[in-house]
């Protein structure tokens, strides 16, 4: 795959519309109640039957926070009453032995990922407590080729805690910063110095972490090329071994926390291209190969050569190596992918409670894919992470004739190509340089729900 990325302004406003990231397909908001804990029983018991059962992954939820960050769309709890966090674990014990009662033992759990909220929220001999109760419940690989990876608060921890991260067997950090401007920091209610990311970056080499990475948020409150390109500076210095640059998605009327940001501190549209066209410019020119989506790794790191030998995969998390696991979800308001189904758990704590007192998963919706949504989430994913469609590939799996079954999306492609985003061939669809940035709005030619059946919200494409 090409590292070359066009920018071109007039191209990425017209095709900047909503559209799904695409962690899954079909996405969430085709989730329904009808998907009941029968199903996810059945869905487990027939991932067992496999011919060759999948490796398992485990996410498990940390809704807790000590403060609000005003942009942040997450499900969360705001509280200092640790308390709280003491009865969250025991919940979450009871059910990890619940879902790992499911699968067969002799799958290995190689992919675990916390996330929140604030993981780090739990204190290290809490998160000592859950990895003990994980081994003791499931087959874990114990090698150093796992990828155990946690999302870190640097408000939360000191240096000497990331050392007991991965004793615990935590392999890979994700550092929040966002930015370290001052004025945006307080504009969005997190104030966070440089020093404390720079020392527990320092730490988790010391540490020797296989990858370290830092999520950094364009188009935030008061943000400007000026000040976003010293942030991207402090950033390169530190040499992360991937950064995820997000696009921030202003919607107060959805997320009620961002209605604590002034809207006159709110940057204009086209700030944030500024900002993109910046982004990419500066981690590009420090070395950093661009994944797709929001995503940069250096060369060395496992997604830059996945992406280099076509193994890169897309799962909830993003863009991983080892997305092709049946994923259990675990705690409130998580998303599992188990056999051809999803689902997700109850969003409040209350009935996260009320489900496990009741010896129930907490499984609120879900959906099953049928041979359809199957074919087209793995077009999708072919596009997302290989940047092509090879025609073959499907028509030996499917037994379809790509042309013919897909004859729709591509007549779809047809301004898209006409534009030079992408090229149709007669074997195969490939993304141009020119399209890069506009990957999810080529995929969403391939979305089958889109239109007349689509459901839900979705943020801007670039």
């Amino acid at each position: 795959m090409t590292q070359k990325i066009t920018f071109d302004r007039a191209l990425i406003e017209k095709y900047d519309r909503p559209g799904p990231r695409y962690t899954s397909y079909p996405t969430a908001p085709q989730f329904h109640q009808a998907f009941a804990m029968d199903d996810y029983r059945a869905a487990a018991k027939a991932s067992n039957a496999a011919e060759m059962p999948k490796d398992l992954s485990v996410y498990i939820h940390i809704p807790f926070c000590k403060s609000l960050c005003y942009y942040c769309a997450c499900n969360k709890i705001i509280t200092h009453k640790t308390e709280r966090a003491v009865e969250y674990l025991e919940y979450l014990k009871r059910e990890i032995a619940m879902q790992a009662a499911l699968f067969d033992r002799s799958r290995k759990l190689t992919q675990l990922h916390l996330g929140g909220g604030t993981p780090t929220y739990l204190t290290s001999e809490q998160l000592e407590d859950l990895m003990d109760t994980l081994r003791s419940s499931f087959n874990m690989d114990e090698s150093d080729n796992h990828e155990f990876s946690l999302e870190v608060d640097p408000r939360t921890v000191a240096p000497a805690q990331i050392h007991q991260l991965r004793a615990l067997g935590f392999n890979r950090l994700s550092f929040g910063v966002q930015d370290f401007d001052e004025a945006v920091q307080k504009a969005v209610n997190r104030l966070q110095s440089e020093e404390q990311t720079r020392d527990l970056v320092l730490a988790a080499r010391e540490a020797q972490f296989r990858s370290i990475s830092v999520d950094l948020i364009y188009g935030l409150p008061l943000q400007t090329v000026e000040s976003f390109d010293a942030t991207l500076s402090k950033i390169i210095e530190m040499r992360p071994d991937r950064i995820a640059a997000y696009s921030y998605a202003h919607l107060p009327e959805l997320v009620r926390a961002q209605k604590l940001i002034r809207p006159q501190d709110m940057p204009p549209p086209e700030r944030k291209l500024e900002l993109l066209e910046l982004t990419i410019a500066r981690l590009t020119a420090a070395g950093y190969v661009y994944i797709g989506m929001d995503h940069f790794a250096l060369p060395d790191d496992e997604l830059a050569i996945a992406r280099e030998n076509g193994t890169l995969q897309r799962n909830f998390q993003g863009y991983s190596t080892h997305a092709d696991c049946d994923l259990i979800g675990i705690g409130v308001s998580s998303i599992g992918k188990v056999h051809n189904t999803y689902s997700q758990s109850v969003k409040e704590l209350s009935q996260y409670y009320a489900r496990i007192d009741a010896d129930l998963l907490p499984i609120m919706r879900g959906y099953t894919l049928s041979e359809d949504d199957q074919l087209r989430r793995e077009v999708i994913l072919d596009l997302m992470c290989q940047e092509r469609i090879d025609f073959a590939r499907f028509e030996e799996r499917y037994g379809i004739d790509f042309r013919s079954y897909f004859a729709d999306a591509l007549e779809q492609l047809a301004e898209p190509v006409a534009d030079g985003l992408v090229a149709i061939h007669d074997d195969e669809v490939v993304l141009l340089p020119e399209g890069k940035l506009m990957l999810r709005n080529v995929a969403m030619a391939f979305d089958a729900y889109l239109g007349a059946k689509q459901k839900g919200n979705f943020s801007r494409t670039v």
